[in-house]
């Protein structure tokens, strides 16, 4: 894609999963990449492999320091780290402030760093990992769907408010995709997400075909626009079909739980036999 080649492009999270493909995508296209990660080696590792920059840490604070590693400016921002935090209402108040943090807050901070260099030259990209779980909902993960949610009304707000001022915002919404993320879902993710799990690189050439065609909602997986359209005009509707996966997916802990018991049973009986 001509207009990305020598483009400044920060992908944060981007030691593996959707992060690194982006990354070695943009790479591809010729832009000049800063690699982010928590984990410092990771980043490197992608870093070396792509000729990339490399500016480990919190996503929420490496505008200033990959500002100057690109030199001295930002043309395209992928907001791409993210956790995955499970659980309901019983969720530790620290797992829901850290998704709160990490796929919400660290968003805000970014474009709060970014938009007066991008407003006073009139152009600006900000790409922001959302997941089918922002237009949608996961079950048995409450901090991550509703975190999830503000992170796409966060990126609606930036489009609707900037962009007659030259800034690009897209929602990137995957569902299921084949990364050490989906690995820790568990049953949930086994049920809902891995059937349609697809590869980073197709997320990251979506990516692609979404910023070509200056698209806000960009979904890898095509299925996602018809759930939400159904989400929207018909919520009991949906809302029962989601209730139908929660009573399976409760259906399935039953089972596992039932076979642990018996296997624990088998167990002492063996210890009782000896």
């Amino acid at each position: 894609m001509e207009a990305l080649r020598d483009a400044r492009v920060v992908v944060t999270g981007a030691g593996g999963g959707i992060g690194a493909a982006l990354a070695r995508r943009f790479a591809a296209e010729g832009a000049r990449v800063v690699v982010n990660d928590l984990d410092a080696d990771a980043a490197r590792k992608v870093a070396d492999e792509i000729g990339a920059a490399v500016v480990p840490g919190d996503a929420s604070g490496i505008v200033p320091a990959a500002r100057t590693a690109l030199g001295g400016g930002i043309d395209v921002f992928c907001a791409n780290a993210g956790v995955g935090t499970g659980g309901g209402p019983e969720a530790e108040d620290a797992a829901w402030e850290l998704a709160w943090d990490v796929n919400v807050m660290a968003h805000v901070r970014a474009a709060r760093a970014l938009l007066p260099e991008w407003l006073e030259r009139g152009q600006g990209r900000f790409v922001s990992t959302v997941s089918a779980a922002g237009l949608l909902t996961m079950i048995a993960a409450a901090p991550y769907s509703v975190t999830k949610h503000g992170a796409l009304a966060f990126a609606e707000w930036l489009s609707l408010t900037y962009r007659h001022r030259g800034v690009r915002v897209h929602a990137v919404c995957p569902q299921g995709v084949r990364t050490a993320m989906l690995d820790s879902t568990g049953p949930a993710g086994d049920l809902v997400l891995t059937p349609g799990a697809i590869e980073p690189e197709d997320v990251a050439e979506a990516v692609m075909r979404g910023i070509a065609e200056e698209r806000f909602l960009i979904l890898p997986h095509p299925e996602v626009a018809g759930y939400y359209a159904a989400r929207a005009a018909e919520p009991e509707r949906w809302l029962g079909g989601m209730n139908k996966l929660q009573r399976g997916y409760e259906a399935v802990l039953a089972r596992q739980a039932g076979t642990e018991e018996a296997a624990a049973g088998a167990g002492g009986a063996e210890g009782r036999l000896a």
